[in-house]
């Protein structure tokens, strides 16, 4: 098995936030995210950074979701790897 590349890590950070009504909690995205605590807690700051997810408080508990951005970024990582599996690259 091959090890993922930061875009495939980021992706499924972003998908697995999506598939969870846009709303998880940041433990439970760690261990769906299936990486290591410390480079969770990296992709994790950088999405941030980046404006690809945003922190919120709900109730007295954090909660993480996409923004525009993210979402823009799950359409489009989807649309390159369509276009690479249709012509077999």
């Amino acid at each position: 098995m091959a090890k993922r590349g930061k875009l495939d890590i980021t992706y499924d950070i972003l998908k697995t936030i999506q598939k969870s009504n846009n709303l998880i909690k940041p433990t439970p995205l760690l261990r769906k995210s299936n990486t290591s605590t410390a480079r969770f807690k990296e992709y994790l700051a950088e999405l941030t950074a980046k404006n690809f997810v945003e922190k919120t408080n709900h109730k007295g508990e954090n909660f993480i979701s996409l923004t525009n951005k993210g979402f823009k970024f799950l359409e489009k990582y989807s649309t390159i790897v369509n276009f690479i599996d249709e012509f077999e690259l």
